[in-house]
């Protein structure tokens, strides 16, 4: 059967980041862009130690930019661990959600004092820079573990859907929760796909960001990898209500390029997309150190 959508990326960008030291000396990873209504791109960012360097798991920033590829981050991060217990080691994965009135809700990852162990939470406020943190917004249960990435979309007939990571037997997957409000509660649904044998998605998968231009059949760009947790992008096409998968890449998308050792980390991981003109921008990181934009056509 041939496939209903497909895409092709056209071409590939760095990002760079200025204005504030403690972003740009820092390894940066989950870039969620967006275009405000004034026409400036926005973004919220990870900022993470480097390796061999001690701290937190990150600190989120927001950041501005003209053209969607020089940002320039504000003088204090937006979220910052602490002082509760469930983000004291840090603040990963944000996902803002913008209400009618400006408002906005982030889901968040917080990470405990050991580092190991991590929940969905969220803050709210009227605006990027005036948050205050609610607590956990989707809980562990037994069956699944370090929950966390928040992809959010609000359906044609007006149900909000929550697609998320979470660990169960050594692997990453994807699950998926309803709600009929944009700050929850959530209520887990199902796990609405699966790894495949024998591909580059065989054994872990991670929520990515939602390209919903066409209501009718949006498309997730998600991230997938082997057991040795070698991280590639690739794209899934659902029905409008998210019941069922009605396409999916055979490739993926988008490869790392190849490292020159082979103990290097090999992740590519999308993290959102900004809709322009017929092309759709996929910002994502490269080895958790690195930002990038792709150009990506849809065919």
């Amino acid at each position: 059967m041939p496939a209903s959508v497909d895409f092709n990326v056209e071409q590939i960008d760095p990002i760079t980041m200025v204005g504030n030291e403690d972003v740009s000396r820092h390894d940066l990873m989950s870039p969620y862009v967006w275009l405000t209504d004034d026409g400036v791109y926005a973004m919220l960012v990870r900022a993470v130690p480097r390796l061999g360097e001690t701290g937190d798991t990150g600190t989120i920033w927001y950041a501005t930019s003209t053209d969607g590829l020089r940002f320039t981050a504000t003088d204090a991060p937006v979220l910052s661990p602490g002082p509760g217990p469930d983000d004291i080691g840090g603040c990963e994965d944000p996902t803002p959600v913008f209400r009618a009135d400006g408002s906005v809700v982030i889901y968040y990852t917080g990470v405990d004092a050991t580092r190991s162990h991590g929940e969905m939470l969220y803050a709210v406020g009227p605006s990027i820079d005036r948050l205050e943190k609610k607590g956990v917004a989707m809980p562990n249960t037994p069956t699944q573990g370090n929950i966390k990435e928040a992809t959010v979309d609000r359906t044609e007939t007006g149900g909000w859907r929550m697609f998320y990571e979470f660990a169960r037997n050594e692997a990453s997957l994807v699950g998926l929760a309803v709600s009929d409000d944009i700050a929850g509660p959530w209520t887990d649904e199902r796990d609405p796909f699966a790894p495949r044998t024998d591909s580059w998605d065989s054994w872990h998968l991670s929520t990515g960001p939602l390209l919903t231009n066409d209501k009718t059949m949006p498309v997730m760009f998600y991230n997938g990898a082997t057991r040795d947790a070698r991280w590639r992008i690739g794209w899934i096409a659902f029905d409008a209500e998210y019941t069922k998968v009605v396409d999916r890449c055979i490739e993926p998308l988008i490869i790392p390029p190849p490292a020159l050792e082979r103990t290097a980390i090999d992740i590519a991981f999308a993290a959102s997309v900004v809709v322009v003109g017929d092309r759709t921008w996929l910002y994502y990181s490269l080895s958790d150190t690195h930002l990038y934009r792709a150009i990506v056509r849809r065919s």
